[in-house]
This record gives C-alpha cells, sequence and structure tokens, in this order.
C-alpha cells in the first residue's frame, strides 16, 4: 500500500489501563452505568444536570467548536499559518483549550494528501474542539484497521481516495491530539465563516470525511 504512512511520533503514556476487547469494553461501559445509576439513586448526581452536560458536549461543543476553527482556517490565510504552525495556541485563541492541557496539532489535507486520525491503544480525542467522539472511533474494529487497511476504512465511510493520493494515519495520546484541516469546498469563495462553519462535519476533522459542498444535505 504505497503511499499510506501510520505516523508515530510519540509513546503512548496514558496513565490508565487500556482494554482491548469487546468483553472488556462491555464490561466497562456495563460498571460505569450501574455506578451512574446509584449515583442518581443516592443523591450524589442529579440525573438533570448530568443530562445538561452530555448534551453541552454532543451539540453546543460538539463539533461546532472544531468547525469554527477550520472555517476561520479557510478564510483567513494568516490565521491558517498560525495553526500548522502552533494548532494549540491558535485554536485557544478562540477559546477552546484541552481539558487536560493536551497539545493539539492540526494536519491539512490537499488534492495530494489526506489525512486520518486514530488512537490505537484506547480513543483520545478533542473534546475541547470535536466533543463526544463517535462510537465507532472507539471501537478496537477501527483503531486496528485504520492502522493497517486505511483505505479500506475509509471506502467504508464512502470516501473512495485516488491511488496517487498520499494517506497519513495519524496516532493520538493522551498529550496530542490532531485536528485535520479539511479541504475547503469548491464555490464557496463569497461565504462567511459562519456559513462555511456549517460546511464542516466532525468527521472531516479526522479525516474519516470530507467538508459538506454548498447546497448538499447536512
Amino acid at each position: 500500500m504505497s503511499g499510506d504512512r501510520h505516523h508515530h511520533d510519540h509513546d503512548h503514556h496514558h496513565g490508565h489501563d487500556h482494554h482491548h476487547d469487546n468483553s472488556e469494553l462491555s464490561e466497562t461501559e456495563l460498571r460505569v452505568r450501574t455506578l451512574e445509576s446509584l449515583l442518581i439513586e443516592k443523591g450524589y448526581v442529579d440525573r438533570a444536570a448530568l443530562d445538561a452536560l452530555i448534551e453541552t458536549y454532543e451539540t453546543r461543543i460538539g463539533p461546532k467548536n472544531g468547525a469554527r476553527v477550520v472555517a476561520k482556517a479557510w478564510s483567513d490565510r494568516a490565521y491558517r499559518d498560525w495553526l500548522m504552525d502552533d494548532a494549540t495556541a491558535a485554536i485557544a485563541s478562540l477559546g477552546y483549550t484541552g481539558r487536560q492541557g493536551e497539545h493539539m496539532v492540526a494536519v491539512e489535507n490537499t488534492d495530494k494528501v489526506h489525512n486520518l486520525v486514530v488512537c490505537t491503544l484506547c480513543s483520545c480525542y478533542p473534546w475541547s474542539v470535536l466533543g463526544l467522539p463517535p462510537v465507532w472511533y472507539k471501537s478496537p474494529a477501527y483503531r486496528s484497521r485504520a492502522v493497517i487497511d486505511p483505505r479500506g476504512v475509509l471506502a467504508e465511510f464512502g470516501l473512495d481516495l485516488p491511488e496517487e493520493t498520499e494517506l497519513r494515519v495519524w496516532d493520538s495520546t493522551a498529550e496530542i491530539r490532531y485536528l485535520v484541516l479539511p479541504r475547503r469546498p469548491q464555490g464557496t469563495e463569497a461565504m462567511s465563516e459562519a456559513e462555511l462553519a456549517e460546511l464542516v462535519t466532525r468527521d472531516s476533522m479526522i479525516g474519516a470525511g470530507v467538508a459538506r459542498e454548498p447546497g448538499g444535505a447536512s
């Protein structure tokens, strides 16, 4: 698979155990739900507050923060250069910072290169920029196949890349997390940043998809 590269620029030191099969993941999820139910029953956690927190990450934060970053980079060359040089600072300038102090790195899609993000050991993800990770991002199947057969994975997402396009796979960690700067759709030259942000999807910012075309379905 010439042209496909997997980047191991740093070690995974997450400070917690990693489970790699479905039974262990299911057991963990069961324990979390049991603990959640117990805390609510004992009155330590308010269900409405918990639901509000989850809703915040799913919708109000969600991928909207990242979409604003991408739209600004598309519209402002100086900001784009800053984002590529120091993504942590450029993203923080818009008010979005990681809860655990992790560093952000931006990688740019071009007509010759496509970037895909994965976390091979668990599911490290830039929550402050993209909200909650999709379920498939955390699955062992995606985490392994994104490295072994990234073109096949993208094809299953409906993204068939030309053979001449170089595919780079970036491995997130607790310390460094990646944001893909997707290609700007054609015909958007007159659009405002707010309008451009509506074209940016969560999947396009981790490389599993591309930005919407103007006038396309949401």
